[in-house]
């Protein structure tokens, strides 16, 4: 049986037979990329890829056919052609203050002086200097033009993201050092540039006109990340037992507009622990400055999914202005839904992209809008029976506790005040968070409903109001949001629920079953 490559990312240990990994072939979409030559840029989350992609580049630009042998690319490149690669990454190093951040650089400059055998370099001089003539140098000494690969070409700038200052610091001293690939186009061959993030289209890059920014294009969806086919192929072995469509539904879900695919982090940690469903990649994180622009940019929690952005909002990210949804979306926490041809532009609807997202984020949310804590496990597991049972009395009993035991804290900093739909964002955090399959703002041909929750053998169909006269259950009797899920199939329940800010809980809670 094969190995499991977990935190392997070299593609030559990988490639390797005595080490005798799973490989996941991805070379012919790399082979599409590199021939066609340019400068490219591709954004993905943390974990998924990127680096091995990376390290599988230069294994090609470097002429090592031998890694090669069964791969698609094997009998497609030209191997007689060894090309200089360059290859910089900002994944380690102290990036805290300005000598600190120049040693990472010249440790990065340094050891491809080794690597290519280039002497002759003058560390006196600045990193931008000592990079240009690395540049020229190589592509003299092998003949052949240059190849330049970057990883985690952001994290000086988010590791101090809630630093303005420091992050500002590191973002102008990260511009002048890649500034200097724009004026070598004579002795570079291809350039590719990945993170998490998408300053790319920002003031960082602002040099780089000539930077093609893929992280979208079909054509290169699944260069990082694994497509469900290649799962079921490559570790058929493993998977023995698996229940593959709650797999997909636990992992799979990251659409760039090809095939949907896994963060391989997921995977290969679901296999190596037993087969147990757990938010492995979430847990490797550190999410925390989601709840620092919580914050900064109140967000009514429901309205995330389905939410329609416009590619302004998504290339919106630098270090003196951070939308929240695009940080979700970039971060990997939002994927693509679908894409949306409206009014000459283009539009896309963002989701949830899986259930470990969907349990984790939302637990994060109740953490910041209840400071819940201790409490939280056992709210979720009395409103998950319950809502399995169809008991809806503790259904209605267990909110008006979650309510009433809101800290006092969460009322004198005015969190609840100037929140908009805080209650029923909380309930919606909550109900997320058990993970059950859900649509929030749910359509119909008569308007939309605030919450539908759709189980093998019921429907609740949810309405609230807050300070408002009138009954959301009669409202949805009298818009018949519920009729599309008269079946036959489920019992269908709705559900009004009412709440009052001056009591700081919900007053009405009425139900019925329908159909």
């Amino acid at each position: 049986m094969k190995k499991l490559p977990v935190g392997i990312q070299t593609f030559s240990k990988l490639r390797d037979p005595e080490d005798n990994f799973v490989y996941v072939d991805k070379t012919a979409g790399l082979g599409q990329l590199a021939a066609n030559g340019g400068y490219y840029f591709l954004s993905r989350p943390r974990r998924f890829g990127k680096s091995v992609m990376l390290s599988t580049l230069y294994d090609m630009f470097a002429g090592h056919r031998e890694l090669f042998t069964g791969l698609d690319i094997e009998n497609k490149w030209d191997w007689s052609k060894k090309h200089p690669v360059i290859r910089i990454s900002f994944g380690g190093g102290d990036f805290s203050a300005a000598e600190s951040f120049d040693n990472a650089i010249s440790d990065n400059l340094n050891r491809n002086l080794r690597h290519l055998g280039i002497s002759g370099d003058d560390p006196a001089k600045s990193p931008g200097s000592r990079f240009s003539e690395l540049i020229e140098s190589a592509c003299k000494q092998f003949g052949q033009k240059t190849v330049i690969l970057i990883d985690e070409y952001d994290k000086p700038i988010l590791d101090h993201i809630t630093d303005k200052e420091r992050a500002r610091f590191n973002r102008d001293k990260l511009k002048s050092f890649y500034s200097i690939i724009k004026d070598l186009d004579e002795y570079i061959r291809f350039v590719m540039i990945t993170g998490v993030s998408k300053f790319a289209k920002m003031n960082l890059f602002s040099g780089l006109n000539n930077l093609t920014d893929i992280t979208i294009n079909p054509a290169y969806a699944t260069l990082c990340g694994y497509t469900h086919p290649e799962v079921e192929r490559a570790f058929a072995e493993h998977l023995q037992g698996v229940d593959m469509a709650k797999l997909k539904e636990w992992y799979n879900g990251y659409n760039y507009f090809g095939e949907p695919v896994y963060n391989p982090f997921d995977i290969l940690l679901f296999l190596t622990n037993a087969k147990e469903y757990r938010p492995y990649w979430w847990s490797t994180g550190n999410p925390s400055f989601l709840i620092d622009l919580l914050r900064e940019q109140r967000r009514y929690l429901p309205e995330l999914e389905n939410y329609i952005v416009d590619d302004i909002i998504l290339d919106t990210f630098d270090v003196d202005h951070i939308d929240l949804v695009a940080l979700l979306w970039q971060t990997g926490y939002l994927t693509f839904a679908e894409k949306i041809d409206k009014f000459g532009s283009v539009l896309y609807k963002l989701k949830v992209p899986n259930r470990e997202i969907q349990i984790s984020l939302n637990a994060l949310f109740i953490d910041y809008l209840t400071d819940q804590r201790s409490e939280k496990l056992e709210l979720r597991s009395e409103l998950y029976d319950a809502l399995l049972a169809g008991n809806l009395e503790i259904f209605q009993k267990t909110l008006h506790a979650l309510f009433a035991g809101i800290p006092y804290q969460n009322y004198a900093n005015k969190i609840i005040e100037q929140y908009e739909g805080y209650y029923a964002s909380v309930v919606y955090a909550y109900l997320a968070s058990l993970g059950l399959p859900l649509i929030a703002e749910d359509t119909s041909s008569k308007g939309r409903v605030d919450l539908t929750i759709i189980l093998s053998d019921k429907v609740y169909v949810i309405e609230f109001k807050v300070d408002q006269s009138g009954k959301p259950l009669e409202q949805i009797r009298e818009k018949g949001y519920y009729e599309k899920y008269l079946d036959g199939k489920r019992r269908v329940f709705i559900i009004g629920i009412s709440f009052d800010s001056k009591e700081r809980n919900l007053t009405d809670f009425d139900w019925e079953k329908v159909g």
